[in-house]
């Protein structure tokens, strides 16, 4: 069987034919590489958790971007590229369908990058890959919620503040997680970054009530909001 080209959706669970909403899960990758994105590297298999965690909501059609190459490669941003050609492909297949894009360390940053689609109602980056060059203008009208570990090695968590900083001036639903004790690869405390992820894309659909703590962050006027600890253990709906 003769494979499909790259970039390509890699659908995840089944969904409704005519879903509410659509996610698109964005995985990680290298500064730069020319590398196949065809291989199911690490980086791919770290997000199939959070896909399929989401993928149990038949309401949600949720697609795993592959890349065409696994670097970002600036100045193209290949990455980027493909997720905007994926946010693209989506609205065919889903005319009027809002786009949630959830992103890991360059699929953050892509994320955040393509965020300017119109399709696009809300951006989840998770350490996202930051250099300070990124701009924040497509994040306008956006719900944004970025999380960063504070053990992190790989990505900066001052970049990612002072770009939630920056975008907070374009919207008002921004906010900013700190994982205590967490790393890049999001193992340390996993079942509180697969939680946030969950509350965040259930609330922005409307399949479940706004999350509380994800409401009060983005209720606070910049600063505050953007250097919110992230409770360990926290279940949807229970008390504070």
């Amino acid at each position: 069987m003769t494979m499909a080209a790259l970039p390509r959706l890699d659908p995840i669970g089944r969904s409704s034919a005519d879903p509410a909403a659509l996610v698109l899960v964005l995985h990680g990758g290298r500064a730069n590489s020319t590398e196949s994105g065809e291989p199911k590297r690490l980086a791919y298999r770290r997000m199939l958790p959070f896909a399929t965690m989401l993928a149990r909501r038949p309401e949600l059609d949720v697609q795993l971007l592959r890349y065409r190459v696994r670097g970002w490669n600036a100045p193209r941003k290949d990455a980027q590229l493909d997720a905007e050609w994926g946010i693209t492909e989506l609205a065919k297949r889903h005319p009027g369908r809002p786009v949630v894009l959830v992103g890991h360390s360059m699929g953050g940053r892509a994320a955040l990058g393509a965020a300017g689609a119109p399709e696009v109602t809300a951006v989840c980056a998770l350490a996202p890959w930051l250099d300070g060059s990124d701009p924040v203008e497509q994040l306008a009208d956006r719900s944004v919620l970025i999380a960063h570990g504070d053990r992190e090695r790989w990505t900066s968590p001052r970049a990612s503040y002072d770009y939630a900083l920056r975008a907070a001036a374009v919207t008002d639903r921004i906010a900013r997680f700190d994982i205590h004790g967490a790393g890049h690869f999001m193992i340390t405390r996993s079942a509180d970054w697969h939680g946030l992820v969950r509350r965040f894309v259930m609330g922005v659909t409307g399949l479940e009530p706004e999350d509380r703590d994800i409401a009060n962050a983005m209720r606070q006027p910049a600063p505050g909001g953007l250097r919110v600890a992230l409770a360990a253990g926290r279940r949807p709906g229970a008390d504070p």
